[in-house]
């Protein structure tokens, strides 16, 4: 316990507790600097229970804490402010009222501002535990010498008995005199004299019953009648010998972890200790390293050094006379010196002619003084800031001298970072961030099975730019990244983490194929053939002209120019959301290219899309795998229904007649399984899964796109083909 004396003393007055309450923040303070405390910042009538103070034979305003005495009293105008104004208790103070006072107290051990309710230190805890560790260290170490009987007449002899009904102590004189036979307090149980009597029980401050439970919500011992009140309603409480128990198993645990391991502790002191050492050495050598380059300077450097501290002694020496001559003329103004002696003296003058002779310019001189008294401010400014120099790079310029920072954690780009075939990274410096010179870009895979030890980060060194390409991850996986910059100050911060989901298969790579059902009168497909536009032009406008008629709209298909044969394959395209209907799928190569090479002309007034025949064809093969699985999307929506997989999206005919919509995600990602049969549709942002659906993998299956009316589709290009763009920045090449 010797070594324990720092964690008994109270934060304001730095002496060992006496009778100490627990703050909200868990923090203790005596319950007298607690009062004085609350004095000061203003508040009355909130210093607590007035009981909890000794009420013994000897509660003289001689034995009472000494802090009481030295409190300064609230002055009776101050005192009849404050209740005006709302504090503290009055007459005519409804306990229900709209705005009850809320007593805010400055924690002095955390520096905030606790909240104690409206009855201020009357709602706390006594820490009882603490008075008895305080006591049992005093014991221990004999801090205060012996206790004094209070009652004695001076002088007192030592205590020899306490009282905790009495609360005071006694010698056996005393003792049999306050506790005669016969009486009630000859019932008193004696014990050993103490500086502080306690209470037998933890009471409950608001219902003064013992506690008997523990509210875990709110943290705080309750009592039978806190209990069952509303404001513990729904409230996880437990006995507190649950509590007990529990709490005293974790700082057991904790404790014997501590005591288990002292080599530990002793060792990381020593680190910190070597820590402490190695920090001397380097602060000396980095000051020898900044001295060493200062004098590297030489010639170039000695001219302007001598300039400039000519300049500063020169604005010393005019600074400093304009300030002694300002001290000398207010120190004529003292009485009885200097100009006001004077002026004394010309006023003892009877002589009126002789008087206004001399007064003119006396009066002159003193109206002067009484200006620069009113308007006083020192005549020069003391601080030399804008004397302070500053060093660069550049020796010619020398007006810039700071040390080296590290830069500041970089900001990832979420809207530019994302994992396609690779995984693009982009990031940049925050706003005044010191420059980079390289980048470590680290990352690893999160749904791999932890292994023991630290965890291990996949690096890559000096990136130069502000983005990097990752090549080659693992499908399906999620990838945390992260980012920090580097000069010849060291290595800054880490950027936040940001996670990435790899697509679920490998990313397959194609381009539009303009040559089968791509209509050159509608139907736009860019140079580099990953982009195709929807224009309807005329025929469009004369076919929606006889609707009325029974004609049917078309639908124009673009295919893509790869077909897929095995294995799981992903792509992913982007829809312009003021597209009026798309349909994005995939779709077995000889049904699609059949149905394109006899496509009808639908604008011929001679069409007719149903001949009446029913052969039964669509009954025959209900329960098999349909050779087409589309998404339908339409401004700006997806629409999600049974219809959706159909060949029936292909025609326009049979759409789906039930469903539900979801917005439209900046990318659409496309998976096949063609061992499984299966398409699965993702939000190639999120990879949430919107849609899967059956597909005839019986042959060649490729990829498709629908459009009917005016609509646009943007296939994602693979991240390893895009050309890096290089640029020049502070002498290094670096890549965009």
């Amino acid at each position: 316990m010797k070594n324990m004396e720092k964690e008994l003393l109270c934060p304001v007055c730095q002496e060992m507790y006496k009778q100490p309450l627990v703050l909200p923040c868990t923090h203790n303070v005596c319950q007298a600097c607690a009062r004085e405390v609350l004095g000061q910042q203003g508040y009355i009538g909130h210093g607590g229970d007035p009981s909890s103070e000794p009420t013994s034979p000897a509660s003289t305003p001689s034995t009472r804490s000494p802090r009481l005495s030295r409190r300064t009293l609230p002055k009776p105008d101050r005192l009849d402010r404050l209740l005006k104004s709302g504090f503290g208790t009055y007459p005519g103070r409804k306990r229900g009222a709209l705005h009850p006072q809320v007593i805010m107290f400055p924690c002095p051990a955390c520096q905030g501002d606790v909240e104690l309710g409206e009855r201020g230190l009357a709602g706390l805890f006594r820490n009882l535990t603490l008075e008895r560790v305080v006591e049992r260290y005093r014991q221990s170490v004999s801090v205060g010498g012996a206790i004094l009987c209070q009652l004695c007449k001076p002088p007192p002899l030592e205590a020899t008995k306490g009282c905790t009904e009495c609360r005071a102590t006694f010698c056996n004189e005393c003792f049999k005199l306050f506790h005669p036979w016969g009486t009630q307090k000859a019932q008193h149980e004696p014990t050993l004299p103490t500086l502080s009597f306690r209470p037998k029980g933890l009471m409950c401050p608001d219902h003064k019953e013992e506690v008997t439970h523990y509210c875990k919500t709110c943290q705080r011992l309750v009592c039978q009648l806190c209990r069952v009140r509303r404001t513990h309603s729904g409230h996880k409480i437990t006995p507190v010998l649950s509590a007990y128990q529990a709490l005293k198993d974790k700082l057991t645990k904790s404790l014997t972890y501590i005591l288990g391991n002292q080599d530990t502790v002793q060792t990381q002191i020593c680190e910190l200790e070597e820590a402490v050492r190695h920090t001397e050495v380097s602060g000396q050598q980095a000051k020898e390293e900044v001295s060493q380059l200062v004098r590297g300077l030489g010639a170039v450097l000695e001219e302007k050094r001598a300039s400039l501290l000519q300049a500063i002694e020169e604005c010393q020496q005019e600074r400093l006379a304009r300030l002694s001559a300002q001290i000398q003329e207010h120190r004529s103004l003292l009485d009885g010196s200097g100009l006001v002696g004077y002026a004394q003296e010309v006023l003892k003058e009877t002589d009126q002619p002789c008087f206004v002779q001399a007064a003119k310019q006396l009066h002159n001189r003193i109206a002067r003084a009484t200006e620069a008294l009113q308007t006083f401010r020192p005549a020069a400014s003391s601080s030399f800031r804008h004397c302070q120099l500053d060093v660069g790079r550049e020796m010619k310029l020398l007006t810039e001298l700071n040390f080296l920072r590290v830069p500041e954690a970089p900001v990832i780009d979420t809207q530019r970072t994302f994992a396609y075939d690779q995984i693009f990274l982009c990031w940049r410096l925050p706003p005044h961030s010191p420059p980079a010179w390289h980048y470590t870009v680290e990352f690893r895979r999160t749904d791999v099975p932890a292994q023991p030890g630290p965890t291990r980060w996949q690096r890559r060194e000096e990136v130069r730019g502000t983005s990097a390409l990752l090549e080659n991850p693992d499908t399906g996986s999620v990838y945390v990244l992260r980012v920090r910059g580097c000069n010849k100050a060291g290595y800054g911060e880490y950027s936040e983490d940001v996670h990435l989901h790899t697509p679920p298969a490998p990313v397959l790579h194609f381009f539009l194929d303009s040559r089968w059902g791509a209509s050159r009168e509608r139907l736009a497909i860019s140079k580099d053939q990953r982009a195709v536009r929807s224009v309807p032009g005329l025929p469009l406008l004369l076919a929606a002209d006889r609707l009325l008629t029974g004609c049917h709209l078309s639908v124009d298909v673009v295919l893509g120019d790869v077909a897929v044969t095995q294995g799981r394959s992903y792509w992913a395209c982007a829809v312009d959301p003021a597209s009026y209907l798309v349909k994005v799928g995939v779709g077995l190569e000889s049904k699609l290219q059949e149905s394109f090479q006899g496509a009808p002309d639908v604008i011929s007034p001679r069409y007719d899309p149903d001949s009446g025949h029913d052969s039964g064809a669509e009954d025959a093969t209900v329960e098999a795998s349909p050779p087409f699985a589309f998404l339908t999307i339409g401004m700006g929506k997806i629409l999600l229904g049974s219809g959706a997989s159909s060949n029936a999206g292909l025609t326009g005919r049979d759409g789906p007649t039930a469903g539900c919509t979801v917005p439209l995600p900046p990318r659409l990602g496309i998976c096949l399984d063609y061992e499984r049969g299966r398409v699965s549709f993702l939000d190639a942002v999120s990879f949430r899964g919107l849609l899967e659906c059956p597909l005839d993998c019986s042959g060649p299956v490729c990829p498709a796109f629908c459009f009917i009316g005016g609509g646009a589709v943007q296939l994602q290009e693979p991240v390893g083909t895009k050309p890096e763009r290089k640029v020049t920045i502070g002498g290094f090449a670096k890549l965009d």
